[in-house]
């Protein structure tokens, strides 16, 4: 089902997803609904789930010579029925959910930014705002990262970011274009749809 247009940022939240050993793409397809069925029994109330393309990005930090990374965003928002401005639940027992999740995929936690067979990264909680060594809401460098910012660009060009500490709030779209190019860095490339993952450019 096409995604509607995207509801106020103090009702919906996002999860980043990555991978770059083993494969992603099987990875990606595996956790799609247990990530789904977790976010929803956390949530309590059913869901619209906004799936974006994959995409190919290029690693960022942590050590040299990682493989290209595969990335995509689940943008979550309460279904018909659901009171659109109600609060989340707690957003550390869905930060504890997905953690359940990577290590299920066989994540090992070795180095800061090394590579992963899965990264499950909640960027933001409706209106939450935390800051916990385990959990920064909204997450600190959303506006800095090509990989989550084409894929959320993705499936609306017009989403409004949380707001910066300083200024107004941007759009996925803004971001991206503002971020600096850097010399043979392989920009996101959105990936054709296929088993398990149908969404495409």
């Amino acid at each position: 089902m096409p995604c509607a247009p995207t509801a106020p940022l103090r009702s919906s939240l996002a999860i980043a997803l990555g991978a770059n050993l083993g494969d992603p793409a099987a990875s990606f397809a595996a956790v799609r609904p247990l990530l789904a069925a977790e976010l929803e029994a956390w949530a309590g109330v059913p869901l619209q789930l906004c799936w974006s393309p994959r995409f190919r990005t290029a690693p960022v930090g942590g050590p040299p010579g990682q493989p290209p990374y595969l990335n995509a965003v689940l943008l979550a928002r309460p279904g018909a029925g659901a009171a659109l401005d109600a609060a989340w639940p707690e957003p550390a027992a869905l930060l504890g959910r997905l953690q359940q999740l990577e290590t299920r995929f066989g994540r090992e936690r070795r180095e800061h930014w090394g590579p992963r067979r899965l990264d499950l990264d909640l960027l933001w909680c409706g209106a939450n705002t935390c800051c916990r060594p385990e959990l920064v809401l909204p997450h600190p460098r959303l506006e800095e990262r090509a990989f989550v910012l084409a894929p959320l660009a993705a499936i609306d060009p017009d989403l409004l970011l949380p707001a910066a500490a300083a200024g107004l709030p941007v759009s996925a779209t803004e971001a991206l274009a503002a971020l600096p190019l850097v010399p043979g860095e392989l920009e996101p490339l959105a990936l054709a749809g296929g088993p398990g993952w149908p969404e495409g450019p």
